[in-house]
């Protein structure tokens, strides 16, 4: 190994982490006048975007008319599951309070209960990159030695979780439409309530 790779693969020192933990700190703070802009943004798209499918599909007009829409809908959606992240870690706003409300709001646009997937989101950073800690909030994921012990069954299986159209398609939707309707039976009372709260506000959305 040569002196500069084997450089490379050295820790940072303390005072380097010091630096960049002061450096990346001035990038975490909220500012309000931004997360509003976004958000007014944001959800001021989305819904147009919802009004304009709904015109087209109650008018005698193609529905063609909805192939660039539906698209655009879905990146707005991918936005607004960005504010409900960042309210879930408690940085989109300074108030705390406020980022319980718009992240329940747009918890439920996004089909993902507000206390619930912070609750799993936390114990997901908490774990992350722990092989004794897996399986929340991460895709199966094994060591070689790991794999090596599977059968043809078993990496066969473990090949098709990666497969784009599974991980991109149908994964998603059984999250999203299927297992956020349903509390971990680890949950708290408080946090399996969120999710009957979310379930509710999904059907008076769709009524």
């Amino acid at each position: 190994m040569s002196e500069s790779s084997a450089h490379a693969h050295q820790p940072p020192s303390r005072s380097e982490v010091r630096k960049w933990k002061k450096i990346v700190a001035e990038f975490e703070k909220p500012i309000s006048w931004r997360a509003t802009w976004q958000l007014v943004t944001t959800l001021g798209l989305y819904f147009a975007v919802w009004a304009a499918m709904y015109h087209v599909v109650k008018t005698p007009t193609s529905l063609w008319w909805l192939l660039p829409l539906v698209p655009l809908a879905g990146g707005l959606l991918v936005r607004v599951f960005i504010i409900f992240h960042d309210c879930c870690h408690n940085s989109f706003f300074k108030s705390e309070k406020l980022n319980r409300v718009i992240g329940f709001v747009t918890g439920v646009l996004a089909f993902t209960p507000y206390k619930h997937w912070r609750w799993e989101h936390s114990i997901h950073h908490a774990t992350s990159g722990d092989l004794d800690r897996r399986g929340v909030g991460d895709v199966w994921t094994l060591t070689v030695d790991e794999f090596l012990k599977l059968d043809r069954k078993g990496r066969l299986v473990y090949a098709m979780v990666r497969n784009p159209v599974i991980l991109f398609l149908i994964a998603p939707v059984y999250l999203f439409v299927l297992r956020e309707r349903i509390p971990s039976a680890k949950a708290s009372l408080v946090t399996k309530r969120a999710v009957w709260f979310t379930n509710a506000g999904l059907l008076a959305m769709a009524a």
